[in-house]
């Protein structure tokens, strides 16, 4: 599973990121071994031939892809079942197409509701197998921190909570809805009485710890379905938006003429991990009007808002009193949470079945598959019934090596730069 994480020092990163990658391996019942592409590439996996390859959203950066030439080729050559997860689809289309032309992708996870695959992935490219998958789950790390720093509805200190961004107006009107909610709601409470912390701007981001802390003092929280109403499927958006950009010009919606076909003509819209987080908090979710992938009901799980604001005072009404909040905060509690419908564990079992359907078969000895890759063990003889432990064949793998890394210990004058598995 080739994925891709900064390995540095005070990296500020979402968590989500971090806990969709590592639920392959802390879930499947395949086995499987991870390989962070910022480490490098390890050579001796071209030597190694596994049964599935799976490609995790994070290499697919919305400037660039983190897979050297290396990792590109060992892709385009494996004959391994290829699975390529996707977020963000709806920018650098034409680049993600040819990518999975180019790379024999035989399976893609999308955001994408099925009735839009055949619009898009049926359209432009050859890829066989089309997969709906949300943008993020339910975590053990999401349970146990919502257990630690939860709190009761009497003791947290903030009536409505928010951080939301701009983005840039190519994605369309959906787009805008982040930082339109915070700062249309902040200017019509004003003065209303209520304890606000909203905030819309990139600096004012939280993670880790300090969005958990953050989320377990609010008793609302606002939101908005994630993704975009604008797919930019032939790259017209952006290729006019630059225009604009080039002669020093922000574009409005109204200016970008090509959003006049474009947007809402495949919308991606979708719930978030956002949602999750604040159902495990018990948290009210006060959100615009959506379908949120058809998870959440309004006045079940959350109070709807509508995009025009017209309703306003009713959801101000609603949120303000104590046991509307406890009867949504207690339903999505139960539905999204407690259920477990939405957790990792089962998004995963669901993508074994998949592997398991394509012909992959379980790695009966991960840690000798580790080793295998790092040093050029085929995993054709873990397979089965291997005898060898896994720390015999890494001891077996040293010793084949030894000698050459003595050579070149002595030609070079200084040690060897160990190995850095990814964690």
């Amino acid at each position: 599973m080739l994925y891709h994480r900064p390995i540095r020092r005070r990296f500020a990163d979402a968590s989500t990121v971090v806990e969709h990658a590592r639920s392959f391996a802390r879930h499947s019942r395949l086995g499987v071994v991870e390989l962070n592409t910022h480490a490098g590439f390890p050579p001796a996996l071209r030597g190694v031939a596994f049964d599935a390859v799976v490609l995790h959203y994070s290499l697919f950066g919305t400037h660039r892809y983190h897979l050297s030439d290396a990792f590109r080729a060992y892709v385009r050559a494996t004959d391994a079942y290829t699975v390529a997860f996707f977020q963000d689809e709806y920018i650098n289309c034409r680049r993600r197409f040819d990518f999975i032309n180019a790379h024999g992708v035989d399976c893609i996870y999308t955001c994408l509701e099925p009735d839009q695959f055949d619009a898009v992935y049926g359209r432009y490219t050859s890829v066989p197998t089309i997969r709906h998958t949300l943008t993020g789950y339910v975590s053990e790390d999401l349970r146990q921190a919502a257990a630690r720093l939860g709190k009761s509805d009497a003791e947290r200190t903030i009536d409505v909570g928010y951080r939301g961004r701009p983005l840039a107006v190519y994605l369309g009107r959906g787009g805008q809805e982040k930082e339109l909610i915070g700062r249309h709601f902040a200017e019509l409470a004003a003065g209303s009485g209520l304890r606000l912390d909203i905030e819309g701007a990139e600096a004012d981001r939280l993670y880790g710890d300090a969005w958990h802390r953050f989320v377990a003092e609010c008793r609302c929280m606002l939101g908005v379905e994630s993704g975009a109403s604008a797919f930019d499927l032939e790259g017209e958006i952006q290729a006019e938006y630059r225009q604009f950009a080039a002669r020093g010009v922000r574009p409005s919606l109204e200016q970008l003429e090509s959003l006049r076909r474009w947007d809402g003509a495949i919308s991606l819209r979708t719930i978030s991990p956002r949602h999750f987080e604040a159902a495990a908090f018990r948290v009210c979710q006060v959100l615009f009007e959506g379908r949120y992938s058809d998870v959440m009901e309004p006045m079940r799980h959350y109070i709807p808002l509508r995009k025009d604001f017209s309703n306003f005072a009713d959801v101000l009404r609603l949120l303000r009193d104590p046991e509307v909040r406890r009867e949504l905060t207690e339903n999505a509690h139960r539905d999204l949470i407690a259920s477990r419908r939405y957790d990792y564990a089962a998004f995963v079992a669901e993508m074994d079945e998949t592997l398991a359907a394509a012909g992959v078969e379980p790695l009966h000895d991960r840690q000798a598959a580790v080793a295998a890759v790092m040093h050029g063990q085929r995993l054709r003889h873990l397979r089965s019934h291997v005898r060898d432990s896994a720390r015999e064949v890494l001891q077996a793998s040293m010793r084949a090596i030894e000698p050459g890394t003595r050579r070149i210990r002595k030609l070079i004058g200084r040690p060897r730069r160990p190995t850095v598995l990814p964690d």
